[in-house]
């Protein structure tokens, strides 16, 4: 059981501009916290830097919750901050190997497994709901498993632990305290604005308000918001990289009673489709029953659309959300994936006057805008209210738009209802992971000394993962630092 640390927060005021840290770690994240939580549980005498260009996690506050209108913070409390998107974010844990990132491919799937198994074990002492999804209820999804062989879907068995958005919250302020207390320095509303490489090695790090700090360890743990940042920071310094994989398409908006017994007995129901028309992999992603459709804001006021649930009764809605992901791979000369996924969110954010659009799926089929009085005739009311009523074919690919009306068909077959005429797609729903790192097994890109880890790399692609691959590379550095 967890207890309760007292903050005694290491003040930025006391660092000067040239200090030498052990190790830097970019990000406050989940890959970030838990490298520091390894490393200072292992080795408590380290001294150890976390740059973080939001908020502490007691200062992140969104108005929006309250006012229902964005007010243009920044930066964005829902995706900066300590903790990064995961503090604001449903807080599904996927306790398998085979959801959220690449450490199988890395790693080993056996290796993968343990340290998912250690990162949950983590987040069960400091508060974590014992309760998990997705493994008792063997007879259930048998019964789930032949409809989608039946649509020729797969489902994707994976146990799940629901942490809850406000629940998330506090585990990761507990995560926060024990980090401080023990000694972590953690530097927020800084922005890194330069890694420092002499003769193919990590020295440190400059930020935007020009202090220097050096270490021999460097670690980028970024997330999806800084993905862009680090890809130009590879551009810049010769970094490896590979073209990633661009997800984009839209977030579903039901009622739970459609959702009922795959919500009741998956939580998240994963399911991967490859389309007839295109042959692309579609894939449903991040479930939030009873949840709400929520508006996320990147670098110069990008908005994308996202989805979150709380645990507790008294904020449940009557509406499932999940979103629907069209997974593409593209080959030379394209190589900026980022890029690609920024201009389709713009499009919308330009139709919207910054906002989310959302769509009725009759609209969708017929081609023809989604209308406010068609919209207040819906049975399902939307969760995200300054959302605006549109035309998602002005927005997204033709192809992306055949794709996503041919997973809901198929997803119709397994649940029926989800491809009624009443159902929403918010768009857009873009993943900002496909800056993809080169890295070795201890995940050391070609310049010495310097790490890249979560899904800011490209190496996880969710919460669980990217913890387990915190806890990773720290081991990887303790033994460097123990062959010194």
């Amino acid at each position: 059981m967890y207890r309760n640390y007292p903050l005694t927060r290491k003040e930025t005021c006391d660092m000067k501009s040239g200090e030498h840290f052990d190790v830097i770690i970019i990000g406050a994240g989940p890959s970030g916290i838990f490298c520091a939580y390894e490393l200072i549980k292992e080795k408590p005498e380290l001294n150890i830097l976390m740059i973080e260009k939001g908020r502490p996690i007691e200062k992140r506050v969104c108005p929006k919750r309250k006012t229902k209108v964005c007010v243009g913070c920044k930066p964005c409390s829902i995706t900066t901050g300590f903790a990064g998107a995961g503090a604001f974010s449903d807080g599904k844990l996927s306790l398998s190997p085979d959801v959220g990132g690449n450490l199988p491919e890395i790693l080993g799937y056996d290796k993968a497994t343990e340290l998912i198994r250690e990162s949950d074990d983590i987040y069960l002492q400091f508060g974590a709901d014992k309760n998990v999804y997705g493994v008792d209820k063997q007879q259930e999804i048998r019964k789930i498993r032949k409809k989608a062989i039946n649509a020729n879907l797969k489902l994707i068995e994976c146990p799940i632990r629901h942490l809850g958005t406000e629940e998330g919250y506090k585990i990761y302020t507990r995560l926060q305290e024990h980090l401080l207390a023990n000694g972590i320095h953690m530097e927020f509303n800084t922005m890194v604005k330069d890694i420092i490489i002499e003769d193919g090695a990590a020295r440190g790090v400059i930020t935007d308000k020009d202090e220097t700090y050096y270490a021999d360890e460097v670690v980028s743990a970024i997330g999806r918001e800084g993905s862009d940042w680090f890809s130009h920071i590879c551009d810049d310094h010769g970094i490896d990289t590979e073209v990633g994989t661009v997800d984009i398409g839209v977030r579903v908006e039901v009622r739970d009673e459609v959702m009922e017994f795959l919500n009741k007995n998956l939580y998240e129901a994963k399911l991967v489709y490859y389309t007839p028309t295109f042959d692309d992999k579609v894939r449903t992603f991040c479930t939030n029953p009873s949840g709400e459709v929520a508006t996320e804001y990147y670098e110069n006021g990008l908005a994308v659309v996202n989805g979150h649930a709380y645990k507790s009764k008294e904020y449940k809605t009557n509406n499932t959300n999940f979103a629907i992901l069209v997974s593409k791979n593209f080959t030379k000369p394209f190589k900026t994936p980022i890029e690609y996924g920024k201009h389709i969110a713009q499009l919308s954010n330009m139709l919207c006057d910054g906002k989310i659009l959302v769509q009725t799926f009759g609209d969708f089929q017929r081609g023809r805008r989604t209308t406010e009085e068609r919209l207040c005739r819906n049975n399902i009311i939307p969760t995200l209210k300054d959302a605006v009523p549109g035309d998602l074919s002005l927005v997204l690919p033709h192809r992306i738009m055949v794709d996503i009306k041919e997973m809901l068909k198929a997803l119709d077959k397994v649940t029926p209802g989800i491809a009624s005429d009443e159902t929403l797609l918010y768009g857009v729903e873009v993943k900002f992971y496909s800056n993809k790192v080169v890295v070795d097994k201890d995940f050391e890109t070609n310049i010495h000394g310097l790490r890249a880890i979560g899904d800011g790399a490209s190496v996880t692609r969710g919460l669980q993962q990217a913890s387990a691959n915190g806890l990773s590379v720290a081991r990887s550095i303790l033994a460097r630092i123990d062959q010194k």
